[in-house]
């Protein structure tokens, strides 16, 4: 009998669905059998199961041996409502909240159930010292004596969610401490002069500052908008001529392969302008390859001004007879499954390859290495990171854990640079890890500002950021809202887009479009939108797993090369499911349970990576925020469609849900180191 018939077993005579079993065995790993045998209130470890129900299956399983005040219960109770917290992105839960909370699950001596937690290992105890931020003590004589001590304030925590955090205001407050400035800021802004000189382009005053305050200090928080993809990659290139001179060396990290995809295609295009600009023979402009973000009729030619002119009533009906007439052949011609290389990735190359051009003519070369960017499992796998500026791009979906891990392995005297979007949405895991730095006020704050007028997909996200969504002009069709009546019409109309409306329209092929759900499940959720665009894109019979070879996935656990949000295509199935990641590079994943269907991810999925285009789907009933819509808006480097099916729910959200709080102790870790 396999492990999972002996979970199985247990569960059916518990009187609990057999079909948790894989999910068990997932989650309590080797011996989870004999585990969930001894203790059948592991049934929580599931966060779709509930307190009554893991109480009746004890019961049945344990008869008069389960007994409330039961310390395995005692403590089941509490790790799951540590986990339900940390599943809302809570690093830790102050005691007596935690307390009251468990009490309302019935149990009648709460703080008997903490205790039992910590003693079963399924909880730790964090302290902080409760400091008041206007409080100014006068210790001068007469002035009341010696004030008395702050209190001590209890958190409770998983082990594995507390430790990474306080791991991480350890590793913050090691670099904090080297303070040792690359360069003096008269040559640092000496060196920024130069670099964008050299480079043929314009920053902001407020970049400039940006940077040499990133030059002068340890940890930096380098604040941007939606519209300043472009500044960024300006910013980068000047970091990597102060880190060239400086003989510091740069690492340049994004938390997916795609988001690194895309910093390396706005650091093409900032040097095939500057090719272009030289006069290169073998240059390529921003049109041959590819375009700009959100400029109008990029790469899409006489059909993007058809569109455009085009009612929308009257495109869609047009599409919706093409679908007949294509089929799935013609969606699969769409997807184009052979080709995994973005576009990002082909701007990359080509304009690589007019460097190397302008290079053999004779011409001023650039650097044998230019700064690019990697994928954040990239460069922790090359730890330790040796050099002396380290760069986090789309550092807000980045949670306490990943963090950890990234300053752990910088050098001591090394400085970490956080690009971050504070509008965005925080991350998928526990913690606010560049909402706490900045607020901690131990590490400096810049902002990354470009002065050009924002493109129509930045206007839209910075009116959502202010409580609105208005319509916004978008003449090369960068935005387009289409309204639904149903959820199923929302799925109809996203399938519509991904396989026909946009490849036509703005030639940007199925393989560039991420769908961004507004939830995992339902009529509407990335599940559905999942099995639709399989059967258009990939039809199969799932035969290894549930996938086929040529199915986009998404990666929800970490490995080799990978990490969570990573999105790719499976290649070929031989001992491991071998997947293609975005720009091509190819990794094994051995465990099955880390891939998901990839056509379609939920906002938390998508943060932390970046596509051509993007299709929003909102359905009917689903609670919105301002966060959600921002970050969703955010991911599409140039176009995204917003399938609106909510009736209203849209604006209503964004205007009355913004950004909630969550508990953590970053700061007060990093304030009383």
């Amino acid at each position: 009998m396999s492990e999972a018939e002996q979970v199985s077993a247990v569960l059916d005579r518990m009187g609990a669905p057999g079909a948790l079993a894989p999910r068990l065995l997932g989650v309590l790993g080797p011996g989870a059998a004999a585990a969930l045998d001894a203790n059948p209130w592991l049934l929580l470890r599931l966060p779709q199961v509930t307190a009554e129900q893991a109480d009746f299956c004890a019961r049945r399983h344990l008869g008069e041996g389960a007994r409330p005040d039961d310390p395995r219960r005692l403590a089941a109770f509490t790790e799951h409502v540590l986990r339900m917290s940390a599943a809302r992105g809570h690093t830790v839960v102050e005691e007596k909240k935690l307390a009251s909370v468990v009490g309302k699950l019935g149990v009648a001596d709460p703080a008997a159930a903490l205790e039992a937690a910590v003693a079963d290992g399924s909880a730790v105890v964090l302290e902080s010292t409760d400091e008041d931020d206007d409080e100014d003590f006068d210790f001068t004589e007469g002035g009341g004596g010696v004030p008395d001590l702050p209190d001590t304030e209890l958190f409770y925590a998983l082990p594995d969610v507390g430790h990474a955090e306080q791991r991480l205001g350890d590793q913050l407050l090691r670099l904090i401490g080297g303070n040792e400035p690359i360069m003096d800021s008269m040559t640092a802004g000496e060196t920024v002069d130069a670099a964008v000189e050299q480079g043929g382009f314009t920053i902001s005053d407020r970049t400039r500052e940006a940077l040499v305050t990133a030059t002068l200090r340890p940890v930096t928080v380098l604040r941007h908008g939606p519209g300043d993809a472009a500044e960024i990659a300006r910013a980068l290139v000047c970091l990597d001529a102060i880190a060239t001179d400086s003989q510091v060396g740069i690492a340049v990290a994004a938390p997916t392969a795609q988001a690194a995809a895309a910093v390396n295609a706005e650091l093409a295009r900032v040097r095939g302008e500057r090719a272009a600009a030289g006069g290169s023979e073998g240059a390529q402009t921003p049109a041959e390859t590819g375009g700009k973000p959100e400029a109008g009729g990029t790469g899409a030619a006489s059909e993007a001004e058809d569109a455009e002119e085009a009612p929308e009533a009257e495109r869609a009906e047009e599409a919706e007879g093409s679908e007949g007439a294509q089929g799935a052949e013609g969606a699969a011609k769409a997807e184009a499954p052979d080709t995994q290389g973005t576009e990002e990735a082909e701007e990359a190359q080509k304009t690589q390859g007019a460097q190397g051009a302008q290079e053999a003519q004779g011409s001023e070369a650039p650097p044998k290495s230019p700064v690019r960017a990697v994928s954040l499992p990239e460069l922790l796998a090359q730890a330790p990171v040796g050099a002396g500026l380290v760069v986090l791009c789309e550092a807000m979906s980045v949670g306490a854990a990943r963090a950890a891990e990234l300053a752990s392995v910088c050098a001591d005297d090394a400085h970490l640079v956080l690009l971050a979007d504070l509008n965005q949405a925080p991350s998928a895991t526990p913690g606010q890890v560049v909402v706490d730095i900045a607020a901690s006020r131990t590490a400096h704050v810049a902002e990354v500002a470009d002065d050009s007028a924002p493109g129509p997909i930045a206007e839209l996200a910075a009116a959502v950021a202010g409580g609105g969504v208005p319509e916004v002009e978008a003449p090369g069709r960068e935005v387009v809202r289409v309204l639904a009546a149903s959820a199923e019409e929302a799925v109809h109309r996203v399938v519509q887009l991904v396989t026909d409306s946009i490849p036509r329209a703005l030639g940007i092929g199925a393989e560039h479009v991420q769908v961004v759900t507004a939830r995992e499940d339902g009529p509407a959720g990335a599940r559905a939108v999942n099995a639709a665009c399989k059967e258009r894109l990939n039809p199969g019979p799932g035969a290894h797993g549930g996938f086929d070879v040529g199915d986009r996935v998404l990666f929800t656990a970490e490995g080799p090369g990978y990490g969570p949000g990573d999105t790719g295509r499976l290649r070929e199935v031989d001992g491991g499911a071998v997947v293609e990641l975005v720009g091509g590079g190819r990794v094994k994943v051995t465990d099955p349970a880390a891939l998901r269907p990839g056509w379609a991810v939920t906002v938390a999925a998508a943060h932390g990576g970046r596509w051509p285009a993007v299709v929003a789907v909102f359905p009917p009933e689903v609670p919105v925020s301002r966060p959600q819509v921002y970050t969703t808006l955010t991911r599409a480097t140039r176009h995204v469609s917003l399938v609106d099916a909510t009736g209203g729910g849209l604006e209503t959200g964004v205007r009355e849900n913004a950004a909630k709080e969550r508990t953590t102790r970053l700061v007060r870790i990093l304030r009383e180191g």
